[in-house]
Protein backbone atom coordinates (compact mmCIF):
# COMPACT_ATOMS: atom_id res chain seq x y z
CA UNK A 1 0.00 0.00 0.00
CA UNK A 2 1.34 3.42 -1.01
CA UNK A 3 0.86 5.66 2.02
CA UNK A 4 3.30 8.54 2.10
CA UNK A 5 3.04 11.51 -0.22
CA UNK A 6 4.87 14.83 -0.31
CA UNK A 7 3.92 15.62 3.30
CA UNK A 8 3.09 12.48 5.23
CA UNK A 9 -0.09 10.46 4.79
CA UNK A 10 -3.27 12.17 3.65
CA UNK A 11 -6.70 11.25 2.33
CA UNK A 12 -10.47 11.34 2.74
CA UNK A 13 -11.43 10.61 6.33
CA UNK A 14 -12.76 7.09 6.98
CA UNK A 15 -11.62 6.00 3.53
CA UNK A 16 -8.37 4.13 2.98
CA UNK A 17 -5.77 4.95 4.09
CA UNK A 18 -7.40 7.25 6.67
CA UNK A 19 -9.35 4.45 8.38
CA UNK A 20 -8.99 3.21 11.98
CA UNK A 21 -7.53 -0.15 10.96
CA UNK A 22 -4.87 1.36 8.71
CA UNK A 23 -4.06 4.05 11.29
CA UNK A 24 -3.55 1.46 14.03
CA UNK A 25 -1.37 -0.56 11.70
CA UNK A 26 0.57 2.58 10.76
CA UNK A 27 1.20 3.31 14.44
CA UNK A 28 2.41 -0.23 15.07
CA UNK A 29 4.76 0.00 12.09
CA UNK A 30 6.15 3.38 13.18
CA UNK A 31 6.50 2.10 16.74
CA UNK A 32 8.40 -0.93 15.47
CA UNK A 33 10.88 1.31 13.65
CA UNK A 34 11.39 3.78 16.51
CA UNK A 35 11.37 1.35 19.43
CA UNK A 36 15.14 1.41 19.88
CA UNK A 37 17.03 1.05 23.17
CA UNK A 38 15.96 -0.09 26.64
CA UNK A 39 14.28 3.11 27.89
CA UNK A 40 10.52 3.53 28.14
CA UNK A 41 9.58 4.76 24.69
CA UNK A 42 7.28 7.73 24.23
CA UNK A 43 5.29 9.22 21.37
CA UNK A 44 3.63 12.65 21.39
CA UNK A 45 0.34 12.91 19.48
CA UNK A 46 -1.32 16.21 18.55
CA UNK A 47 -4.17 17.04 16.23
CA UNK A 48 -6.12 19.86 14.66
CA UNK A 49 -9.86 20.39 15.06
CA UNK A 50 -11.33 18.03 12.44
CA UNK A 51 -14.14 15.73 13.54
CA UNK A 52 -12.23 12.71 12.24
CA UNK A 53 -9.41 13.42 14.68
CA UNK A 54 -11.57 11.79 17.36
CA UNK A 55 -11.49 8.57 15.30
CA UNK A 56 -7.83 8.62 14.28
CA UNK A 57 -6.30 9.61 17.63
CA UNK A 58 -7.48 6.50 19.57
CA UNK A 59 -6.57 4.21 16.67
CA UNK A 60 -3.00 5.53 16.66
CA UNK A 61 -2.89 5.38 20.46
CA UNK A 62 -3.88 1.71 20.47
CA UNK A 63 -1.20 0.88 17.91
CA UNK A 64 1.58 2.58 19.85
CA UNK A 65 0.49 1.08 23.17
CA UNK A 66 0.56 -2.37 21.56
CA UNK A 67 4.22 -1.75 20.75
CA UNK A 68 5.00 -0.84 24.36
CA UNK A 69 5.18 2.94 23.85
CA UNK A 70 3.70 5.50 26.20
CA UNK A 71 1.47 7.99 24.43
CA UNK A 72 1.36 11.67 25.40
CA UNK A 73 -1.86 13.25 24.11
CA UNK A 74 -1.74 17.03 23.78
CA UNK A 75 -5.00 17.70 21.93
CA UNK A 76 -5.35 20.49 19.36
CA UNK A 77 -1.98 22.19 18.88
CA UNK A 78 -0.08 23.50 15.84
CA UNK A 79 2.12 21.10 13.91
CA UNK A 80 5.32 22.98 14.94
CA UNK A 81 4.33 22.50 18.58
CA UNK A 82 4.59 18.74 18.10
CA UNK A 83 8.03 19.13 16.55
CA UNK A 84 9.12 21.25 19.52
CA UNK A 85 7.64 18.95 22.16
CA UNK A 86 9.19 15.78 20.71
CA UNK A 87 12.64 17.32 20.99
CA UNK A 88 12.18 19.05 24.35
CA UNK A 89 10.62 15.96 25.99
CA UNK A 90 13.20 13.57 24.55
CA UNK A 91 10.36 11.55 23.03
CA UNK A 92 11.02 8.93 20.37
CA UNK A 93 8.40 10.06 17.90
CA UNK A 94 5.87 12.81 17.24
CA UNK A 95 2.62 12.52 15.32
CA UNK A 96 0.42 15.34 14.08
CA UNK A 97 -3.09 14.43 12.92
CA UNK A 98 -3.93 17.06 10.32
CA UNK A 99 -4.61 17.62 6.64
CA UNK A 100 -3.21 21.14 6.94
CA UNK A 101 -5.10 23.54 4.64
CA UNK A 102 -7.51 20.89 3.26
CA UNK A 103 -11.25 20.89 4.10
CA UNK A 104 -12.59 19.09 7.19
CA UNK A 105 -13.45 15.88 5.34
CA UNK A 106 -9.77 15.14 4.68
CA UNK A 107 -7.24 14.19 7.31
CA UNK A 108 -3.60 13.20 7.46
CA UNK A 109 -0.59 12.14 9.50
CA UNK A 110 2.74 13.94 9.83
CA UNK A 111 5.58 12.19 11.66
CA UNK A 112 8.50 13.80 13.47
CA UNK A 113 11.61 11.95 14.61
CA UNK A 114 13.24 12.35 18.04
CA UNK A 115 15.21 15.34 16.72
CA UNK A 116 12.00 17.18 15.83
CA UNK A 117 12.55 16.92 12.07
CA UNK A 118 10.16 15.32 9.60
CA UNK A 119 11.11 11.77 8.68
CA UNK A 120 13.33 11.04 5.71
CA UNK A 121 11.94 9.24 2.68
CA UNK A 122 13.98 6.15 3.63
CA UNK A 123 12.40 5.94 7.10
CA UNK A 124 8.94 6.52 5.64
CA UNK A 125 9.57 3.64 3.26
CA UNK A 126 10.50 1.33 6.16
CA UNK A 127 7.26 2.22 7.93
CA UNK A 128 5.23 1.79 4.75
CA UNK A 129 6.70 -1.67 4.11
CA UNK A 130 5.85 -2.78 7.65
CA UNK A 131 2.23 -1.65 7.38
CA UNK A 132 1.59 -4.32 4.77
CA UNK A 133 4.31 -6.66 6.08
CA UNK A 134 4.97 -8.56 9.30
CA UNK A 135 5.50 -6.86 12.65
CA UNK A 136 7.04 -9.12 15.28
CA UNK A 137 8.21 -6.99 18.19
CA UNK A 138 4.88 -6.47 19.95
CA UNK A 139 5.04 -5.71 23.65
CA UNK A 140 4.40 -8.42 26.24
CA UNK A 141 1.24 -7.91 28.36
CA UNK A 142 3.28 -6.50 31.23
CA UNK A 143 5.14 -4.11 28.91
CA UNK A 144 2.17 -2.43 27.22
CA UNK A 145 2.34 1.34 27.07
CA UNK A 146 0.08 3.85 28.77
CA UNK A 147 -1.66 6.99 27.53
CA UNK A 148 -2.03 10.29 29.36
CA UNK A 149 -2.84 13.90 28.58
CA UNK A 150 -0.23 16.63 29.02
CA UNK A 151 -2.19 19.63 30.21
CA UNK A 152 0.88 21.89 30.14
CA UNK A 153 1.57 21.31 26.42
CA UNK A 154 -0.12 24.48 25.15
CA UNK A 155 1.59 26.60 27.82
CA UNK A 156 4.98 25.15 26.90
CA UNK A 157 4.43 26.02 23.25
CA UNK A 158 3.16 29.54 23.97
CA UNK A 159 6.24 30.32 26.05
CA UNK A 160 8.51 28.87 23.38
CA UNK A 161 6.96 31.03 20.66
CA UNK A 162 7.15 34.17 22.80
CA UNK A 163 10.84 33.50 23.47
CA UNK A 164 11.65 33.82 19.76
CA UNK A 165 10.76 37.54 19.76
CA UNK A 166 13.83 39.66 20.58
CA UNK A 167 13.73 40.56 24.27
CA UNK A 168 13.94 44.26 23.45
CA UNK A 169 10.72 44.17 21.41
CA UNK A 170 7.16 44.54 22.70
CA UNK A 171 3.99 44.66 20.67
CA UNK A 172 2.32 47.38 22.74
CA UNK A 173 0.37 49.80 20.55
CA UNK A 174 -0.10 47.37 17.67
CA UNK A 175 -3.57 46.25 16.65
CA UNK A 176 -3.36 42.79 15.07
CA UNK A 177 -6.03 40.68 13.39
CA UNK A 178 -5.28 36.99 13.93
CA UNK A 179 -7.21 34.43 11.87
CA UNK A 180 -6.81 30.96 13.38
CA UNK A 181 -8.63 29.15 10.53
CA UNK A 182 -10.83 27.40 13.11
CA UNK A 183 -7.85 25.11 13.37
CA UNK A 184 -5.13 23.87 15.66
CA UNK A 185 -3.94 27.29 16.85
CA UNK A 186 -7.34 28.63 17.87
CA UNK A 187 -6.54 28.71 21.60
CA UNK A 188 -2.79 29.42 21.55
CA UNK A 189 -2.25 32.02 18.81
CA UNK A 190 -4.36 34.83 20.35
CA UNK A 191 -2.62 34.35 23.71
CA UNK A 192 0.85 34.76 22.15
CA UNK A 193 0.10 38.19 20.71
CA UNK A 194 -1.98 39.37 23.66
CA UNK A 195 0.67 38.43 26.21
CA UNK A 196 3.29 40.29 24.18
CA UNK A 197 1.26 43.48 24.45
CA UNK A 198 -0.80 43.72 21.26
CA UNK A 199 -4.45 44.59 20.89
CA UNK A 200 -5.84 41.45 19.28
CA UNK A 201 -8.84 41.04 17.00
CA UNK A 202 -9.57 37.31 16.86
CA UNK A 203 -11.35 35.39 14.11
CA UNK A 204 -11.51 31.75 13.10
CA UNK A 205 -11.39 30.66 16.75
CA UNK A 206 -14.71 28.77 16.97
CA UNK A 207 -13.97 25.27 15.63
CA UNK A 208 -16.89 22.85 15.42
CA UNK A 209 -15.22 19.91 13.68
CA UNK A 210 -16.44 20.98 10.26
CA UNK A 211 -15.38 24.61 9.73
CA UNK A 212 -11.59 24.29 9.68
CA UNK A 213 -10.24 26.37 6.76
CA UNK A 214 -13.83 27.15 5.69
CA UNK A 215 -13.73 30.71 4.29
CA UNK A 216 -11.05 31.60 6.84
CA UNK A 217 -7.33 31.09 7.24
CA UNK A 218 -4.30 31.31 4.99
CA UNK A 219 -6.02 29.78 1.97
CA UNK A 220 -9.13 31.99 2.30
CA UNK A 221 -7.54 35.21 3.44
CA UNK A 222 -10.09 37.69 2.10
CA UNK A 223 -11.99 37.65 5.39
CA UNK A 224 -8.81 38.50 7.30
CA UNK A 225 -7.98 41.36 4.92
CA UNK A 226 -11.49 42.74 5.29
CA UNK A 227 -11.24 42.54 9.09
CA UNK A 228 -7.98 44.51 8.99
CA UNK A 229 -9.76 47.32 7.15
CA UNK A 230 -12.87 47.21 9.33
CA UNK A 231 -10.92 47.38 12.59
CA UNK A 232 -8.20 49.75 11.41
CA UNK A 233 -5.57 47.17 12.32
CA UNK A 234 -1.85 47.58 11.71
CA UNK A 235 -1.44 44.10 10.29
CA UNK A 236 -3.34 40.84 9.78
CA UNK A 237 -2.07 37.30 10.26
CA UNK A 238 -3.87 34.30 8.75
CA UNK A 239 -2.75 30.79 9.69
CA UNK A 240 -3.74 27.55 8.02
CA UNK A 241 -5.45 24.63 9.74
CA UNK A 242 -2.34 23.32 11.49
CA UNK A 243 -0.57 26.72 11.76
CA UNK A 244 2.65 25.72 10.02
CA UNK A 245 2.10 28.43 7.42
CA UNK A 246 0.79 31.98 7.24
CA UNK A 247 -0.02 34.87 4.99
CA UNK A 248 -0.16 38.49 6.10
CA UNK A 249 -2.21 41.55 5.28
CA UNK A 250 -0.82 45.07 5.50
CA UNK A 251 -2.94 47.88 6.95
CA UNK A 252 -4.43 48.53 3.49
CA UNK A 253 -5.75 44.97 3.14
CA UNK A 254 -3.08 43.84 0.68
CA UNK A 255 -1.79 40.27 0.92
CA UNK A 256 1.86 39.61 1.82
CA UNK A 257 2.91 36.12 0.73
CA UNK A 258 5.71 33.80 1.79
CA UNK A 259 8.22 35.18 -0.71
CA UNK A 260 7.84 38.70 0.69
CA UNK A 261 8.06 37.37 4.26
CA UNK A 262 11.31 35.52 3.48
CA UNK A 263 12.76 38.61 1.81
CA UNK A 264 11.85 40.79 4.79
CA UNK A 265 13.33 38.44 7.40
CA UNK A 266 16.45 37.70 5.36
CA UNK A 267 17.13 41.41 4.85
CA UNK A 268 16.71 42.15 8.56
CA UNK A 269 18.85 39.21 9.58
CA UNK A 270 21.54 40.16 7.08
CA UNK A 271 21.78 43.62 8.66
CA UNK A 272 22.09 42.10 12.14
CA UNK A 273 24.61 39.48 10.98
CA UNK A 274 22.15 36.76 11.91
CA UNK A 275 21.64 35.36 8.40
CA UNK A 276 23.74 32.27 7.72
CA UNK A 277 25.20 31.08 4.44
CA UNK A 278 24.42 34.21 2.44
CA UNK A 279 21.32 32.54 1.07
CA UNK A 280 17.59 31.99 1.31
CA UNK A 281 16.19 28.54 0.53
CA UNK A 282 13.00 28.66 -1.51
CA UNK A 283 11.38 26.33 -4.02
CA UNK A 284 10.93 26.23 -7.75
CA UNK A 285 7.68 28.15 -7.17
CA UNK A 286 9.33 31.18 -5.54
CA UNK A 287 8.85 34.33 -7.57
CA UNK A 288 11.60 35.51 -9.92
CA UNK A 289 11.30 38.92 -8.29
CA UNK A 290 12.54 37.40 -5.03
CA UNK A 291 15.57 35.93 -6.78
CA UNK A 292 16.41 39.24 -8.46
CA UNK A 293 15.98 41.17 -5.20
CA UNK A 294 18.23 38.85 -3.22
CA UNK A 295 20.88 38.98 -5.91
CA UNK A 296 20.99 42.78 -5.56
CA UNK A 297 21.52 42.31 -1.81
CA UNK A 298 24.46 40.00 -2.45
CA UNK A 299 22.39 36.97 -1.45
CA UNK A 300 21.49 33.78 -3.28
CA UNK A 301 18.09 32.14 -3.70
CA UNK A 302 18.52 28.37 -3.64
CA UNK A 303 15.55 26.53 -5.13
CA UNK A 304 14.40 23.06 -4.05
CA UNK A 305 11.48 20.90 -5.12
CA UNK A 306 8.05 21.94 -3.87
CA UNK A 307 7.40 20.98 -0.25
CA UNK A 308 8.64 22.40 3.02
CA UNK A 309 10.39 19.11 3.81
CA UNK A 310 12.69 19.59 0.81
CA UNK A 311 13.41 23.14 1.99
CA UNK A 312 14.12 21.93 5.51
CA UNK A 313 16.36 19.09 4.31
CA UNK A 314 18.49 21.49 2.27
CA UNK A 315 18.79 23.94 5.16
CA UNK A 316 19.77 21.15 7.51
CA UNK A 317 22.48 19.86 5.18
CA UNK A 318 23.89 23.22 4.09
CA UNK A 319 23.41 25.42 7.15
CA UNK A 320 20.96 28.08 5.95
CA UNK A 321 18.57 29.51 8.54
CA UNK A 322 15.89 31.24 6.43
CA UNK A 323 13.78 29.25 4.00
CA UNK A 324 10.25 28.50 2.94
CA UNK A 325 7.60 28.54 0.28
CA UNK A 326 5.61 31.19 -1.50
CA UNK A 327 2.50 29.64 0.07
CA UNK A 328 3.66 30.72 3.53
CA UNK A 329 5.59 27.81 5.00
CA UNK A 330 8.48 29.69 6.61
CA UNK A 331 11.30 27.74 8.28
CA UNK A 332 13.55 29.70 10.61
CA UNK A 333 15.95 27.01 11.77
CA UNK A 334 17.47 29.10 14.55
CA UNK A 335 14.15 28.56 16.33
CA UNK A 336 12.18 25.72 14.76
CA UNK A 337 12.72 22.55 12.75
CA UNK A 338 9.63 22.88 10.61
CA UNK A 339 7.43 25.69 9.33
CA UNK A 340 5.91 27.76 12.13
CA UNK A 341 3.41 30.50 11.30
CA UNK A 342 3.57 32.13 14.73
CA UNK A 343 7.37 32.24 14.92
CA UNK A 344 7.56 33.75 11.42
CA UNK A 345 4.88 36.31 12.28
CA UNK A 346 6.83 37.48 15.33
CA UNK A 347 9.97 38.04 13.26
CA UNK A 348 7.97 40.21 10.87
CA UNK A 349 6.45 42.13 13.78
CA UNK A 350 9.93 42.72 15.24
CA UNK A 351 10.93 44.45 12.00
CA UNK A 352 7.66 46.39 11.93
CA UNK A 353 8.13 47.67 15.50
CA UNK A 354 11.77 48.57 14.91
CA UNK A 355 11.02 50.47 11.69
CA UNK A 356 8.14 52.53 13.12
CA UNK A 357 6.64 52.44 9.61
CA UNK A 358 3.33 51.01 8.37
CA UNK A 359 3.23 47.41 7.17
CA UNK A 360 2.50 48.52 3.60
CA UNK A 361 5.98 50.05 3.46
CA UNK A 362 7.83 47.43 5.50
CA UNK A 363 6.37 44.24 4.04
CA UNK A 364 6.45 45.16 0.35
CA UNK A 365 10.13 44.33 -0.02
CA UNK A 366 10.38 43.68 -3.78
CA UNK A 367 8.29 43.99 -6.91
CA UNK A 368 6.94 40.62 -7.90
CA UNK A 369 7.44 39.42 -11.44
CA UNK A 370 3.99 38.82 -13.01
CA UNK A 371 3.12 35.15 -12.54
CA UNK A 372 0.31 32.89 -13.67
CA UNK A 373 -0.49 29.32 -12.67
CA UNK A 374 -2.72 26.98 -14.65
CA UNK A 375 -3.71 23.49 -13.50
CA UNK A 376 -5.18 21.01 -16.00
CA UNK A 377 -6.27 17.40 -15.73
CA UNK A 378 -4.62 14.89 -18.04
CA UNK A 379 -5.34 11.40 -19.38
CA UNK A 380 -3.87 8.79 -21.76
CA UNK A 381 -0.41 8.58 -20.27
CA UNK A 382 2.09 11.04 -18.88
CA UNK A 383 2.50 14.39 -20.67
CA UNK A 384 5.82 14.93 -18.91
CA UNK A 385 7.34 12.07 -20.95
CA UNK A 386 6.21 13.50 -24.29
CA UNK A 387 8.95 14.78 -26.61
CA UNK A 388 6.47 17.17 -28.23
CA UNK A 389 5.50 18.68 -24.88
CA UNK A 390 9.16 18.92 -23.82
CA UNK A 391 9.95 20.69 -27.10
CA UNK A 392 7.16 23.21 -26.53
CA UNK A 393 8.41 23.95 -23.03
CA UNK A 394 11.99 24.50 -24.27
CA UNK A 395 10.77 26.81 -27.01
CA UNK A 396 8.88 28.94 -24.49
CA UNK A 397 11.87 29.01 -22.14
CA UNK A 398 14.01 30.28 -25.01
CA UNK A 399 11.38 32.88 -25.88
CA UNK A 400 11.34 34.24 -22.32
CA UNK A 401 15.11 34.15 -21.87
CA UNK A 402 16.28 35.76 -18.64
CA UNK A 403 13.13 37.85 -18.33
CA UNK A 404 10.94 34.95 -17.20
CA UNK A 405 10.57 31.33 -16.19
CA UNK A 406 8.47 28.30 -17.13
CA UNK A 407 7.79 25.49 -14.68
CA UNK A 408 5.66 22.48 -15.63
CA UNK A 409 5.18 19.75 -13.04
CA UNK A 410 2.79 16.96 -12.16
CA UNK A 411 0.75 16.85 -8.99
CA UNK A 412 1.86 14.16 -6.56
CA UNK A 413 -1.70 13.27 -5.55
CA UNK A 414 -3.95 13.50 -8.63
CA UNK A 415 -3.77 13.50 -12.45
CA UNK A 416 -2.99 17.21 -12.76
CA UNK A 417 -0.27 19.12 -14.55
CA UNK A 418 0.52 22.56 -13.19
CA UNK A 419 1.98 25.14 -15.55
CA UNK A 420 3.58 28.17 -13.91
CA UNK A 421 4.84 31.03 -16.03
CA UNK A 422 6.62 34.21 -14.97
CA UNK A 423 7.48 37.07 -17.28
CA UNK A 424 8.34 40.73 -16.97
CA UNK A 425 5.82 41.12 -19.79
CA UNK A 426 2.35 40.24 -18.49
CA UNK A 427 1.15 39.85 -22.07
CA UNK A 428 3.35 36.78 -22.52
CA UNK A 429 1.84 34.78 -19.65
CA UNK A 430 -1.26 33.53 -21.50
CA UNK A 431 0.71 33.04 -24.72
CA UNK A 432 3.19 30.67 -23.07
CA UNK A 433 0.53 28.67 -21.22
CA UNK A 434 -1.61 28.35 -24.35
CA UNK A 435 1.36 27.17 -26.42
CA UNK A 436 2.20 24.39 -23.94
CA UNK A 437 -1.46 23.37 -23.57
CA UNK A 438 -1.81 23.16 -27.35
CA UNK A 439 1.14 20.76 -27.44
CA UNK A 440 -0.50 18.59 -24.78
CA UNK A 441 -3.82 18.73 -26.62
CA UNK A 442 -2.26 17.66 -29.90
CA UNK A 443 -0.82 14.62 -28.10
CA UNK A 444 -4.32 13.86 -26.73
CA UNK A 445 -3.34 14.31 -23.09
CA UNK A 446 -5.99 16.83 -22.06
CA UNK A 447 -9.36 15.74 -20.77
CA UNK A 448 -12.16 16.81 -23.08
CA UNK A 449 -14.97 18.85 -21.58
CA UNK A 450 -18.41 17.29 -21.78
Amino acid sequence: MKLFGTDGVRGLANTAPMTPDVMMRLAMAAGSVFKQGEHRHTVVIGKDTRLSGYMIEPALTAGFIAMGMNVVLVGPLPTPAISMLVSSMRADLGVMISASHNPYYDNGIKFFGPDGYKLSCDVEKKIENLVSGKITNFAKPEDLGKAFRLESASGRYIEFVKSTLPSSVRLDGLKIVIDCANGAAYHVAPKVFWELGAEVVIMGDQPDGFNINANVGAVSSNAMCQAVLEHGADIGIALDGDADRLVLSDEKGNIVDGDQIMALIATAWQKSAQLRGGQVVGTVMSNLGLENYLEKQGLELVRTNVGDRHVGDYMRKHGGNVGGEQSGHIILSDFARTGDGLVAALQVLAVLVDSKKPASQVCRVFEQTPQKLKSVRFQNGDPMTSLAVAKAIKEMEADLGKTGRVLVRKSGTEPLVRIMVESESSAKLDKVITYILDAMDQENFLEKSA
